[in-house]
């Protein structure tokens, strides 16, 4: 989902039950069946019936930990956006730059780029290093902004 489909599927229809469920979830993750069956006012077996119903039409993805980027070194975060320098050759950018764990996320976007790119290093000198090395492993142009402070982040639309 997020990306555009070809053929982009019809949306989940959440009733009220189902949205107390997913905004318990997305506040903690690690939430018991008893705490949501409390917040929901069901019983533990209606509410697990529900999440797992919730997963299996993919509402609900996954489960994950979120990491503070400034505590694990990375104390300088910018968007990052490439244009191909051939715009003749096959356009794989993605491909040619997943294996680059400081890539945080990368985007198709429309407008001058074809990409944008979140990344995350710990320095100035670190940002020049990966760009050269986006530059070389996707042939392509780079335009960066540096983040100076992120008011929100990863918050998760529920209807």
């Amino acid at each position: 989902m997020g990306e555009l489909d070809e053929h982009p599927h019809e949306p989940v229809q959440l009733d009220d039950i189902d949205r107390i469920l997913a905004r318990e979830l997305v506040a903690d993750g690690r939430a018991t069946l008893a705490h949501l069956a409390a917040s929901a006012g069901l019983s533990v077996s209606a509410v697990q019936s529900r999440v797992r119903r919730l997963e299996a039409r993919g509402v609900i993805t996954g489960y994950q930990a979120r990491i503070e980027p400034e505590a694990v070194g990375h104390q300088l975060s910018a968007f990052v956006a490439i244009t191909p320098l051939d715009p003749s050759q096959p356009d794989d950018a993605p491909a040619r730059l997943e294996h680059i764990p400081e890539i945080e996320a990368c985007h198709s976007v429309a407008g001058e780029e074809s990409y944008v790119l979140l990344v995350r290093v710990g320095s100035a000198r670190a940002l020049e290093d990966l760009l050269q090395q986006i530059r070389t492993a996707a042939n392509v142009r780079t335009r960066s902004t540096v983040i100076l402070q992120t008011f929100y982040d990863g918050r998760q639309h529920i209807p």
